[in-house]
Formats: structure tokens, C-alpha cells, sequence
């Protein structure tokens, strides 16, 4: 099987590039003759469909790089496989998509939106993302290297140190754990919650409004934003630096930092609903809060990227969950149990470490693609 990745190449510290990236490391350990090319790269993917003649192309992305991931190998007589997650609303592409012998996605829940918008979920297989068991691992706290993260965030040995990790931490539930936080705080041991961002404009806004979440509430000396650029080189140590995980995201087509938190020995807090639910398991490695709301939309702005004119309004005939709200109640009550209880953080962490290097590890997770490829398309 001959293999063409197509990604955020070289990668970057996202999470679309790390997906990519880790499965094309797998497939090269596995002996499979594999490159990667960036998913823009006109110029550059026509010269590997022209002189490496693959038998796949594996495109990483969403519904609106359908042109980049599947029409351009289309073009060329090779066989596009997208590996997809899901981004809101799938306005366009529909057709292009339904037409395909494999499409991959990343949990149970981004093929029931792939359905919901209209496709029949025939050629859709499931395939998780994967994860570095071996750099994401348990570490002792007095590792000097996990000392360092956590004087350099400015928490303490005896404080509970609580993590959140997002391009913005709102949209995993950061402002529902500062509140649950506020709810507990006299009730539990010293603590520490840490979110750690990506800098952009979006998100420097955003910061600014949890930051005022948090002096409203009255937990402002207790929460540290950070926002500088790090590498996935840092990512294994700072995950590995946290007592507690908490990410009850708004929107989760997966849990790519849950999955890797659980692979350092880390219980989670997260939330019942979305790619969690094949990810995490309720009370034995994480504890998923109820869903407290659903936020629904009646329409939408679809634009060029959707073969819309800019601005065209788009009225869905039921209204589109869009995102959704994690019960503060419930990640009070989980955050206060496992900050009080040393031992079933520990518990839940092995228990998480071990659910983590046997079913998501990046190795594991190339087989199953090698797998799935096979008998579907009967490419060895």
C-alpha cells in the first residue's frame, strides 16, 4: 500500500496537524511506504500523484477543504480518503462526499453530523485519532522537568493544579469549570486553575472576558491564563504537570488532549455528550458532567467556501444543535471528589493510562487505517 498524507505539513502544534502527523509516523513504522505533503500544495501533491503514483490519498481536515483533499487527487485518477471532522453545519459538497468509496471520521458523534446534514453514513467508518503513548506517559512530580512547568505557572507542590488546554479555553468549557470552581472553593484544598491558550486576536478578546468571569466570581488570584506559543515537544510535561484535567468542551468532535491527559495518568473532567463518549469512560477514567443545555440555531451564514454568495442566510427546516453546556453542578461535584481524594486521582489516571495505550495509541490506530483500507477497498 502505497500512501499520500495530506496535512498541515511540515506540522504545526494544532490538533488537525498532530492527527495527521501521528498517523503518518505509524504508517511508516509499520513498514508502509508513506509521504507527507501540505493539503494546499497544489504543485507539490501533483508531483507525488505523478512519480510516487499512490494508492490513497489521505487528506486531514473538514467538509470545507473538500477541494483541497479530495477534488485535486480527484483530478489526477487517485483515490482521495478525507479523514474528517466535523465543523458545524455541512452546507456544501454533499454529492462529492456521498460519491466516495471511504470517507474517516473521528468519533460516533462526527458521523451522526455527517448524517444529519444529509449523507447516508454508508462509506463512513470510524477511526479515532491517535495518540504518543510514549512521550504522553505518567511522570513523577519531582521530575525536574514537571518542578519546572509548574514554579514557571506559579503552583505550588501542595496545590491542586487543574488544566485546561485550547486554542481558546471558553470553547472547552473553562468559563463552566471557573464557575463550579467558585461554587466549591471554600470546600476544597488550595488549588490552581491553569488555561493554557493559543495567542491570537480571537483569543486574546476571549481571555479577557474569562478573566473578568473570574474576578466576578471572586477567583481571579486563583486562575492563570497563558498564552504563550509552545511546541508538542513542551505539550507531554505540561500535561504531565496537572493533578486534574478539565475540558468539558462546548464542542468535541474527539478529545485529542482528554485521550492524551488520561495517557499521563490524569483523571478528566469532561462532558456526557459528542466524541467524549467513545474516548472516556464515565467513572472509571473520567467523570462527564451532564449536558445542562443545548444551544440551537434556526439558521445560519453560509459563504464562498460553501458555494453561497457572502452573507447568503440558510433556514434549516429543525434547528441545528451548534454547541453545548456542561451542568456546573455536576463538575462542581466531580472537581470537589477528586480534589479531595488523592487516591482516586490516582486510580482514575491508571485507569485512563491503560484505556489510552490500548486503544488509542498512534501505532494501533495505523493498523486499524491499513485495516479498514483493506476491506473496503481492497488495497493491501
Amino acid at each position: 500500500m502505497k500512501v499520500l498524507m495530506l496535512y498541515d505539513y511540515p506540522p504545526s502544534p494544532g490538533g488537525l496537524a498532530t492527527q495527521g502527523d501521528l498517523l503518518y509516523r505509524g504508517l511508516k513504522e509499520m513498514g508502509v511506504e508513506a509521504y507527507a505533503v501540505n493539503f494546499e500544495s497544489a504543485q507539490e501533491k501533483e508531483w507525488y500523484y505523478r512519480w510516487f503514483e499512490p494508492d490513497v490519498v489521505v487528506g486531514i481536515g473538514y467538509w470545507g477543504h473538500t477541494p483541497h483533499l479530495i477534488m485535486h487527487p480527484q483530478r489526477y485518477g487517485v483515490t482521495p480518503i478525507p479523514w474528517l471532522v466535523a465543523d458545524g453545519y455541512i452546507a456544501n459538497y454533499r454529492e462529492i462526499l456521498e460519491d466516495l468509496p471511504l470517507i474517516l471520521v473521528t468519533s460516533n458523534w462526527v458521523k451522526k453530523v455527517y448524517k444529519r446534514d444529509g449523507l447516508s453514513g454508508k462509506n463512513i467508518e470510524v477511526l479515532p485519532v491517535g495518540c504518543d503513548t510514549d512521550s504522553f506517559c505518567p511522570r513523577d512530580k519531582k521530575d525536574p522537568k514537571i518542578r519546572t512547568v509548574r514554579e514557571a505557572l506559579g503552583v505550588s507542590d501542595d496545590q491542586i493544579m487543574i488544566l485546561t488546554i485550547g486554542g481558546d479555553a471558553a470553547s472547552k468549557g473553562a468559563q463552566e469549570v471557573m464557575q463550579a470552581l467558585a461554587i466549591i472553593d471554600t470546600k476544597a484544598p488550595d488549588w490552581k486553575y491553569v488555561c493554557k491558550v493559543w495567542p491570537q486576536p480571537r483569543t486574546e478578546q476571549q481571555n479577557l472576558s474569562d478573566m473578568q468571569l473570574a474576578t466576578h466570581l471572586g477567583i481571579e488570584k486563583n486562575v492563570i491564563y497563558t498564552a504563550s506559543r509552545i511546541s508538542r515537544n513542551f505539550m507531554p510535561y505540561l500535561v504531565a504537570a496537572c493533578d486534574i484535567y478539565a475540558a468539558p468542551s462546548r464542542l468535541e468532535g474527539f478529545g485529542m488532549i482528554q485521550v492524551e491527559a488520561n495517557a499521563c495518568g490524569k483523571p478528566v473532567i469532561g462532558i456526557k455528550a459528542m466524541g467524549l463518549l467513545d474516548t472516556m469512560i464515565q467513572g472509571k477514567t473520567a467523570f462527564l458532567a451532564d449536558v445542562a443545555q443545548e444551544i440551537r440555531l434556526r439558521e445560519t451564514t453560509a459563504d464562498t467556501e460553501s458555494g453561497h454568495q457572502p452573507g447568503s442566510k440558510v433556514v434549516f427546516k429543525r434547528p441545528r444543535i451548534v454547541d453545548y453546556r456542561a451542568s456546573i453542578h455536576d463538575i462542581a461535584k466531580y472537581l470537589l471528589e477528586l480534589m479531595n481524594n488523592p487516591e482516586l486521582r490516582k486510580t482514575m489516571g491508571e485507569n485512563g493510562r491503560k484505556r489510552a495505550v490500548e486503544n488509542f495509541d498512534y501505532k494501533l490506530v495505523a493498523k486499524k487505517f491499513v485495516k479498514i483500507v483493506s476491506e473496503r477497498l481492497g488495497i493491501n
